[in-house]
């Protein structure tokens, strides 16, 4: 500081978070006018105020908040910045909603180096701009060395529900089909891969990825979808269990008709993980009514978002609300929910 008022640049090579960076003074002033504000930048954000006001459309209003704390904070296909975009979007989308705004919290680690934060940043605010959903808002916090892991996101996103729409998890039906729109695993194997204690060769990149043009597409070829659900954590395992205790119905799902890449099926074999259990960033599963199936498929498979899409299954009527597969071996199965955690802090 050479006179009085004066606060050098951030330095973004070699600084680092510092505790003055969540105080409310100079320093995070600073911290939000040099990259939140010049990276995020749009009208509603550069009002500045301690919310966002915005007008909506007519239909339901849908909210979503979620939290994220991957490790490694950069991965092969993305980061923990275009996670959390993609992550609350998607959650948003799954009530056949058109996302509007995203906020953002941050909890900083003291020390953690702004270089990081910068890319981080960059990549929340490429990954909002390729959807078309904002970030109009958001806080940031800094709390001391060691109390913290570097960094971790917690994004909200609100969205419409178009009139005439009316998806959700109870609505499953006996006799829909179940699709997936590609294949699994893939974000999880390309955290997995990163892991200190987990190094191994792969090619795999996760899916991330905004869904809401593929559900907006979806909507349009069949607006009387019933359940869309994201099989993030616990994976297709545990959405499918959610949605048949959800719908009070049964699930059976085709083994040798869930697409699984090669690489990650190799991948679990060695780690001795199941597929069905891994962690899902640019997926969806949609059961819908068993006549409209093939065309859905078809209107999924013309998205670049749907082209690995399946039929993988059926809403069965069970009183125990089982999932169960059969298996390529001509057996069956229980697929059940994961006990504990495969791997922690996937998403």
């Amino acid at each position: 500081m050479s006179h009085a008022g004066y606060i050098r640049p951030l330095d973004f090579i070699t600084g680092h978070v510092e505790m003055s960076h969540g105080g409310g003074g100079k320093a995070m002033a600073q911290l939000i006018d040099e990259l939140f504000m010049q990276v995020l930048d749009n009208p509603l954000l550069r009002q500045q105020n301690d919310q966002a006001a915005f007008d909506i459309a007519a239909g339901r209003m849908v909210m979503s908040t979620d939290s994220h704390v991957v490790f490694p904070l950069f991965f092969p296909g993305g980061d923990i910045g275009s996670l959390s975009v993609h992550g609350t979007i998607n959650d948003v989308a799954m009530a056949g909603a058109q996302p509007l705004y995203l906020s953002a919290a941050l909890i900083l680690e003291e020390g953690f180096p702004l270089a990081d934060l910068q890319r981080i940043i960059h990549s929340m605010a490429c990954a909002s701009r390729e959807a078309g959903v904002p970030i109009v808002t958001g806080d940031t916090k800094v709390v001391e060395r060691g109390k913290g892991d570097g960094i971790y996101i917690t994004t909200t996103g609100v969205g419409v529900v178009p009139e005439g729409v009316q998806i959700s998890g109870e609505l499953a039906r006996p006799g829909d089909a179940i699709i997936i729109n590609g294949t699994l695993g893939d974000h999880g194997v390309a955290v997995m891969s990163q892991r200190e204690n987990l190094s191994f060769g792969t090619n795999i990149k996760s899916d991330s990825a905004a869904l809401h043009t593929l559900v907006a597409t979806m909507i349009e070829t069949c607006p009387d979808i019933h359940c869309l659900r994201d099989p993030t954590r616990g994976g297709l395992a545990a959405t499918l269990n959610e949605l048949a205790k959800q719908s009070g119905v049964g699930m059976e799902i085709q083994e040798q008709q869930i697409p699984v890449r090669e690489e990650v099926a190799g991948a679990c074999e060695l780690l001795g993980l199941d597929p069905l259990h891994i962690a899902n960033e640019g997926k969806l599963i949609a059961i819908v009514p068993a006549d409209a199936a093939q065309q859905l498929l078809l209107a999924m498979q013309a998205h670049p978002l749907g082209r690995d899409a399946a039929i993988i299954g059926q809403v069965v009527e069970d009183a125990h609300h089982f999932v169960r597969m059969q298996t390529t071996s001509g057996g069956t199965r229980m697929v059940d929910w994961l006990s504990g955690e495969q791997l922690p802090r996937i998403c």
